[in-house]
């Protein structure tokens, strides 16, 4: 009896180490944070920094969004909560908008940002109510986004100097 005991635990274990095997393949975390933050985001035990949040929602409201995304980084290491990569995406359209051109590069990073927190949302829809926001869900931010990175004749119009940055 002893022996096939041993064997069914040696199965289960070989199982078991071929799904993480699998899932780091599937996932390809970029460091341990994120690997081990998307292992307790599988078994539904992953939090964020509650207080790195605040800290870093402090720092958005400010203008301050390199400070912000530094907080917000340390609040969700492994990039794995919604609302925290919603609010670094949100950080990178409000520090790329311009009058008079938007920067690419950072709204590139900010699509980027928006991606995992789609992702990362149960419903694949983020949704905030922040009151302070002039766009409060990843579908208006992903527009404004991708609007912001393309080239048409409405980025001659002068009447854009007036424009609202949301």
């Amino acid at each position: 009896m002893r022996p096939v005991i041993v064997r069914v635990a040696g199965l289960l274990l070989s199982i078991a180490y071929a799904a993480i095997i699998g899932w780091l393949y599937v996932s390809q975390p970029q460091n341990r944070a994120e690997a081990l933050g998307g292992l307790a985001a599988v078994v539904g035990t992953y939090r964020i920094d509650a207080a790195a949040f605040q800290q870093g929602l402090e720092f958005f409201r400010q203008d301050k969004f390199i400070e912000a995304r530094s907080a917000f980084e340390r609040a969700d290491p492994a990039h794995r909560d919604a609302q925290t990569q919603f609010y670094v995406a949100y950080t990178f359209y409000r520090e790329g908008w311009g009058r008079l051109y938007n920067d690419d590069r950072l709204f590139k990073l900010g699509l980027e940002a928006l991606t995992r927190a789609i992702e990362a949302a149960p419903d694949r829809r983020v949704a905030v109510e922040d009151q302070t926001l002039g766009m409060r869900t990843s579908d208006e931010l992903k527009a404004e986004l991708e609007r912001g990175m393309t080239r048409d004749a409405s980025d001659l119009n002068p009447m854009r100097v007036f424009a609202p940055r949301k």
